[in-house]
């Protein structure tokens, strides 16, 4: 009986072991996180007959979608959206309020990841003195490396340096980004080492920038085949400049000295190409998902967002875009299959904002849609203090729609900043474009549960945000009448794609109401590590097999 007791002993100690062996297997060697810049949800299904089966469609035919994943959060900006999808929590918690936001305590006007203590790797700008410093919290690449002892590598990869910092985390080995100008080459900050490494060296000195750049930029197919945009050479497009038309072919090797030289490959869809390739280096020069612990590359696709910018949602440039990138993930997919193998890699694929139908293009079809004087706001604003308080001292910087108040100005006169800001909400709103306004103590002291009160809420950080926040109406830019742009709550800006992929990951498609804040502890939860610690999105279960 003894002998038996002892051989269902061991043999339970022994299946016990390689059942741990067996998981331990079965977990990803690598995350990749994929960040495109500005692309609305409709992308995936306006495009989609003309996309091929093995990018986009691969994804929803073998991946889990989620059809209806929102962003919960005003400002929607660029780093506004990728610190929420890496931290899992709102701007209220990580304190990224903005791309660019005014500092009430320094008096003048920051960047996100602007950090004068480092400098420059790569070469001898000043556009490597950048760290993930003014975000508060942890992300889930900074949990992935607490979990493993600091193991496994993290890399950031991105044209605009904010997208490949702040995804990156605080303890990430590397982010890069791209520097044009008259060299056009990948660069990072000492923040994450002192010298590049040898494959990004090699990289910056193989003329791949430069190649991109020796023919003109023309439809993919046939231009009579985009029937998904609107007519190629029209109003409400912005051009190159030293075009003399919005329309193809854009003669990009004539135009490269007038737009910035390397510049213009950010705005171009050889951007996006650029990227890919040096993400796919990045996975040979760092030898990413090889090691007994898990990897997190980090890939952020920019060229989007700065042709989207210039020629709008409606335009042919953008459905060539994105028929170009549609190519460029079914690359990368396939070497991720190669490199790292198949069903041992996991990808999730998202945006950090949509965007807005150009106003003017709007207009004419007699949708409303509007353009905000932010200058004439100003003056108006200074009109409203010096009638009720006779002072046009009482505003310190008014921007991202936030009012910020001059208070030792207005203690200094003996007034209430309480009522200087109540009366200012009741004022502004007689202000044409202006729908809400509300004051920071009405956020700090009623909760609001839903609908764009609760985004505004949820992007108003009380150390950093201003003292009267405001909300225009729909479909309403501050810019010229070309081009288009993003940052409000509205539905036209925060419904974006979410798809996961890969090992660990269900077939299937969701039409639940899911969050951008979701992302993180999804993610967590799949690694079984800790969600970051100011998470407060919710684990996506039904995308977890």
């Amino acid at each position: 009986m003894k002998n038996i007791i002892f051989f269902l002993l061991i043999f339970s100690v022994f299946f016990t072991g390689c059942k741990l062996k067996e998981s331990k297997q079965q977990e990803p060697k690598l995350i990749v996180g994929i960040v495109i810049d500005q692309m609305r949800y409709d992308y995936l299904t306006r495009f989609s007959d003309r996309y091929s089966e093995n990018g986009f469609k691969r994804l929803l035919k073998n991946g889990f979608s989620i059809e209806n994943a929102y962003y919960n959060l005003i400002p929607t900006y660029t780093a506004v959206g990728h610190a929420s999808i890496y931290t899992g929590t709102t701007p209220d918690n990580h304190g990224i309020i903005s791309n660019n936001w005014y500092d009430k305590f320094l008096k003048k006007t920051i960047y996100c990841v602007d950090d004068d203590i480092y400098r420059t790797v790569g070469n001898n700008s000043d556009a490597g003195k950048k760290s993930p410093s003014r975000m508060y919290t942890t992300t889930v690449t900074d949990q992935l490396h607490l979990a493993q002892n600091m193991n496994g590598k993290t890399i950031g990869i991105a044209i605009k340096d904010r997208s490949a910092i702040l995804p990156a985390g605080h303890t990430a080995n590397a982010a890069y980004w791209f520097h044009g100008k008259q060299k056009g080459q990948w660069i990072s900050s000492n923040f994450y080492m002192e010298n590049l490494p040898n494959w990004v060296t090699d990289f910056n000195n193989s003329d791949k920038a430069n190649n991109y750049l020796k023919t003109p930029w023309n439809t993919l197919y046939n231009i009579n085949t985009y029937t998904n945009s609107i007519i190629d050479n029209n109003l409400f497009e912005g051009k190159f400049k030293g075009e003399t038309a919005t329309s193809f072919p854009h003669d990009i090797p004539n135009l490269k000295v007038t737009n910035g030289n390397f510049d213009i490959l950010k705005g171009i869809p050889a951007g996006n190409s650029f990227t890919a390739d040096f993400a796919k280096a990045a996975i040979l020069g760092e030898n990413l998902g090889k090691s007994e612990f898990t990897d997190f590359l980090a890939v952020s696709f920019s060229s989007t967002d700065y042709i989207g910018h210039q020629f709008g949602p409606a335009s042919k440039e953008i459905e060539d875009t994105y028929l170009r990138l549609d190519k460029d993930i079914a690359d990368l997919l396939s070497f991720l299959d190669k490199q790292i193998g198949k069903n041992k890699y996991t990808v999730f694929l998202t945006a950090d904002h949509a965007a807005v139908d150009v106003p003017a293009y709007l207009q004419s079809l007699k949708i409303p849609a509007h353009y905000f004087d932010i200058q004439k706001f100003k003056q108006s604003a200074l009109e409203i203090t010096k009638k009720y308080f006779n002072s046009i001292e009482l505003i310190e910087n008014i921007s991202n729609y936030q009012i910020f108040l001059n208070k030792q100005k207005i203690e200094s006169l003996g007034l209430d900043k309480n009522k200087v800001a109540d009366k200012l909400v009741e004022e502004i709103l007689n202000f044409e474009g202006i729908y809400k306004a509300v004051t920071a103590r009405t956020l700090q002291t009623t909760r609001f549960f839903d609908g764009i009160m609760n985004s505004l809420q949820n992007g108003y950080n009380q150390k950093i945000s201003g003292d009267v926040m405001m909300i225009p109406y729909p479909a309403t830019l501050i810019r010229g009448r070309t081009g288009t742009s993003h940052g409000s709550g509205y539905s036209y800006d925060t419904h974006i794609p979410l798809i996961f992929y890969g090992n660990g990951i269900k077939k299937g498609v969701s039409k639940s109401k899911y969050e951008i804040i979701d992302i993180a502890p999804t993610i967590a939860n799949l690694l079984r590590i800790e969600a970051p610690n100011s998470s407060t999105g919710k684990i996506i279960t039904e995308a977890l097999k």
